[in-house]
């Protein structure tokens, strides 16, 4: 956990729970609340984003961090940290295609 905390903006981080597979749900005041179902994999998670702000600070990325189930990598990157078995391993030769 050496990394430090990216600050993010909101709409990166509407970015990144989306291609994590979080649907929006709703908006209740200045409030959108993001979700995603439960899979073999991992839990349903719920996750509220203050549209309020342009940027969050630490205490507020912490806290969508946890409310999402996802490691502070997967969270700020959009991407699960997963081994996809369909994808074979480059070589060499396949750096220039």
């Amino acid at each position: 956990m050496g990394k430090k905390l990216p600050l993010l903006k909101r709409r990166e981080v509407e970015a990144n729970l989306k291609s994590l597979g979080f649907i929006y749900k709703r908006t209740d005041g200045s409030h959108a609340t993001y979700e995603r179902v439960a899979d073999k994999v991992r839990r349903r998670a719920v996750v509220t984003v203050d549209v309020g702000k342009v940027q969050f600070d630490a205490y507020l990325m912490k806290m969508m961090i946890r409310q999402s189930l996802l490691s502070q990598e997967e969270f700020c990157s959009g991407v699960l940290n997963q081994p996809n078995p369909a994808q074979k391993p480059t070589t060499k030769g396949d750096e220039n295609a």
